[in-house]
């Protein structure tokens, strides 16, 4: 860049540095910078030069991030639902992509659902060849799906099926195990605890969300031999409309308001059981009432560290990152994508081809391996009041 003035850079010295660039424009500056003053076009040459100096002298960006030219688009759902989204699966993606060398759009649409199909729509005009999306539902994900194809656009599920649209390719956990890591955790605090016939309350994702379902199938399928053999008791069973935590709160409260002896509580993830464990904070039940989650988040394994969490669970999103952004890439190269496993679509009656991870039960005394795999930063971890707790729990 050119040298700076001393203050503020003001349009008026971004034009008159930028002018000076040439011997020609030089004299011009001199003789018609009256007249280009009387006649107001000042204003709009700053701007216009602005903009070029921006682009050009400032511009020297080589990063393969960006819209127009990019290969493959990337839509995550929002950032108000789990912070994964921004803080894991956009660094580990965009990583995976400049180090193959290649331009990728990630965006967010913040759970917007017009958003989402805009976002989309922008993304197949600037040339995209493949779309990976985590839909805000299914008939969302759907629209896009078939709107992509219809542009010769390969599109893959990422971390969420979208139900009957048809995406030739899923990449996720294995969200049965997570949610049967969860239902198992939840016995296993309760047998710490030797809970006497504890009620037990199901907190669920949200009802447009297949991910949820499958999490509910996995932690149902494990706690149903639990109350066939009358050993645990069924209690309120309700689902949180689009993972909001702030209903989650609500509902939990109500929950615990109609039934006090509430013994334990499966959460669908780390944001619902923090909302469940406030409601518990205020009437002094916190640790007392095993509360799981999963996505293994920050708050999330402080709450375990605590005590007031049962358990998380640990998906490595950096390999799931790393195994979408593989195909992506290969699919964006004209190669064929390999996905070994297949899930059920129950909607469309076909088993669509996916790659899927093996998800990890995270209790208080292996917390470490959540950091020593680089999931989580120890110093974010393990600060004020959990310091100690870190250090106890062998946190390196």
């Amino acid at each position: 860049m050119s040298d700076s003035p001393v203050g503020p850079v003001t349009l008026e010295y971004v034009v008159e540095n930028n002018i000076r660039s040439s011997s020609t424009a030089r004299r011009r500056w001199f003789h018609e910078r009256p007249t280009l003053m009387r006649q107001g076009i000042f204003g709009i040459a700053a701007v216009s030069i602005a903009l070029l100096t921006t682009l050009t002298a400032c511009g020297d960006d080589t990063s393969n991030s960006g819209g127009s030219g990019a290969e493959i688009g990337v839509i995550l759902p929002d950032s108000k639902t789990s912070a994964r989204w921004e803080t894991a699966d956009r660094k580990y993606l965009q990583q995976a992509f400049d180090a193959a060398g290649i331009k990728a759009d990630i965006q967010n649409a913040q759970g917007d659902k017009n958003s989402f199909q805009t976002i989309a729509d922008q993304m197949i005009t600037n040339g995209a060849s493949v779309l990976m999306i985590t839909n805000l539902d299914s008939g969302t994900g759907k629209a896009v799906i078939q709107k992509a194809k219809a542009q010769g656009v390969t599109v893959i599920d990422y971390d969420r099926l979208t139900l009957g649209g048809g995406a030739p390719y899923y990449v996720s956990f294995d969200n049965v195990k997570v949610g049967e890591l969860m239902g198992n955790g939840l016995a296993k605090c309760l047998a710490d605890k030797q809970a006497a016939k504890p009620v037990v309350a199901y907190l669920n994702g949200g009802p447009t969300d297949n991910n949820a379902a499958l999490f509910k199938s996995g932690y149902d399928g494990a706690l149903k031999p639990k109350f066939a053999a009358g050993e645990y008791l069924k209690g309120p069973d309700q689902a949180v409309p689009e993972w909001d935590n702030t209903k989650a709160g609500t509902i939990f409260e109500q929950m615990l308001t109609g039934t006090p002896n509430l013994g334990g509580t499966v959460a669908a993830n780390d944001g619902l059981a923090n909302a469940a464990i406030a409601v518990l904070k205020k009437q002094k039940l916190n640790g007392q009432i095993p509360v799981t989650g999963q996505d293994a988040t920050v708050q999330g394994l402080q709450n375990v560290l605590a005590g007031d969490q049962c358990m998380t669970v640990y998906k490595a999103i950096k390999l799931e990152a790393a195994a979408g952004a593989k195909l992506a890439i290969a699919l964006a190269r004209g190669e064929k994508g390999e996905a070994p496993s297949t899930v059920d679509d129950p909607e469309a009656k076909t088993k669509v081809p996916a790659v899927l991870l093996e998800p990890k039960a995270i209790f208080k005394n292996n917390v470490n391996d959540v950091v020593a795999d680089g999931f989580v930063d120890k110093a974010e971890l393990c600060t004020g009041e959990f310091t100690k707790l870190c250090a106890d729990n062998g946190v390196r």
